[in-house]
Parts: C-alpha cells; sequence; structure tokens
C-alpha cells in the first residue's frame, strides 16, 4: 500500500512539474515599442560614420515565430547633416562652418535571429536566456527632401542590417539596443540646390557601383511590450 501511495504521489509531482514547465513556456508573441538615439548619413559629404550625428526616433513592432526567430516592422524618423563645402576647391573661408540638413521618414521589415534562445528565464530549461544578441536584415523605404526648398519629397529603397541586444528585464518589459545601417539604391539623399550638385553622384558612379550609394544609420535604444499570449494546447479537442 506504502509503495502504491508512493507511485500516486510521484505520478501528481510529475504531472504539476510538467503542467508549470508547459505554463512557463507560454510567450508572448508580439511587442510593440519606442526607440531613440542618434543617426547619421554617410555620402560624398560625409565620408565617415557618425561624423554629424542627429536625433532619430521611432517606434516598432515584432512578431515572434520561435525564440530565436522574429519578424519587425520599423517606423522612424532621423535628420541628416553635413558640410557644405566639404570638398569644394578654392572655397571660401568664411563658409567652411555652413551645413545642409535632410529630414528622411522611413520604414522597414526585417527578419531576426537571436544567438540564444531568447524568453524570460525558465527553471526548467536553462537553455532559455532572458537576453541575446541579435542580427536581423531586410528591406525598407525612405521619404525625403529632394531640393532645400523643403516642398517636394522623393522616394528610395534600402536594404537594412544590423547588430543589436535584447535583454528582457520583467515579465513583459524588455530593453531593445540596435545599430542599423541602411544601404540606399539611390545616391540622392542630400537636399539639393544648383550650389550643391556636387554632392549627387560626385564622383559619376550611379548604376555602376552599389558601393557609391548613400548610406544612413541610426543607434537607437528602446523599450518593448509584450501582449498577445500563446494560447495553451487544448487537450480535448477534436482535431479532425
Amino acid at each position: 500500500m506504502r509503495i502504491r501511495v508512493k507511485l500516486y504521489i510521484l505520478l501528481f509531482l510529475s504531472v504539476a512539474v510538467a503542467l508549470c514547465a508547459r505554463a512557463q513556456g507560454r510567450p508572448y508573441l508580439c511587442e510593440i515599442g519606442v526607440q531613440g538615439g542618434c543617426g547619421y548619413y554617410v555620402g560624398e559629404a560625409a565620408p565617415h560614420i557618425f561624423m554629424n550625428p542627429r536625433e532619430a526616433y521611432g517606434i516598432q513592432l515584432r512578431y515572434k515565430f520561435t525564440k530565436r526567430w522574429a519578424l519587425s516592422a520599423h517606423a522612424y524618423g532621423q535628420r541628416i547633416t553635413g558640410h557644405k563645402y566639404l570638398f569644394e576647391p578654392n572655397r571660401n573661408p568664411t563658409k567652411l562652418d555652413e551645413m545642409w540638413s535632410n529630414q528622411i521618414w522611413s520604414g522597414d521589415i526585417v527578419a531576426e535571429f537571436n544567438f540564444f534562445r531568447y524568453d524570460a528565464a525558465n527553471k526548467y530549461d536553462k537553455r532559455i536566456k532572458p537576453y541575446t544578441p541579435y542580427i536581423f536584415a531586410g528591406l525598407g523605404g525612405s521619404m525625403y527632401y529632394k531640393n532645400e526648398n523643403k516642398k517636394d519629397f522623393t522616394l528610395a529603397g534600402f536594404i537594412p542590417v544590423g547588430v543589436g541586444f535584447k535583454w528582457k528585464f520583467a515579465p513583459r518589459w524588455g530593453l531593445n539596443i540596435a545599430w542599423q545601417h541602411n544601404i540606399y539604391f539611390s545616391d540622392d539623399i542630400e537636399a539639393q540646390t544648383d550650389e550643391l550638385h556636387s554632392l549627387n553622384n560626385r564622383f559619376h558612379m550611379n548604376g555602376s557601383n552599389w558601393l557609391n550609394c548613400d548610406v544612413t544609420g541610426v543607434l537607437t535604444v528602446g523599450i518593448i511590450f509584450e501582449f498577445a499570449k500563446s494560447k495553451a494546447p487544448c487537450r480535448i479537442c477534436n482535431d479532425d
């Protein structure tokens, strides 16, 4: 009798542990968040990253397929700027500090890969981590002013690529750090005037060298909130 009771207790504890593990294993499928930081431009008027950093801000929506893979959509704005006469020969020394600027509004969709199995800490599965570095890539598009009169807009596509870090510091809250580079299919994101026409396609390589295209980058820190918890499996449902 004692052996039978012990077996019942052991069976009960096993079922309870399995149910607890399954309950902890039900992740939230979606995240929404805000992000802010700095952005920059790399092109004819700014050959190096972070030469003239300016504000960047946006929102993001993420759907998690697994603990490794996710799909994110971003919408954000950033201001880019540079020196007007950086490469002009015989430039007037009094104009060396004159700057141009342009406002860019962008949106993209990227696929993300987490290096660790990312979710809330789970004492039943030590492989799951509440933090992870990750990489991402996708497709996007931007709208920006085509000249300095700030009246006419133009559109351009780009390839977003980057790296980041996720940290889930509370059951439904997390921190997201990302460094994203947008490689454009164009070379004209500077706000142009007749005076600044040399900033666009200065080396006459448009269409022949995609490495000559303009690039923007954003380094942001964001707060995310999780929602839409996955459904528990139904043990009594008829799948037929």
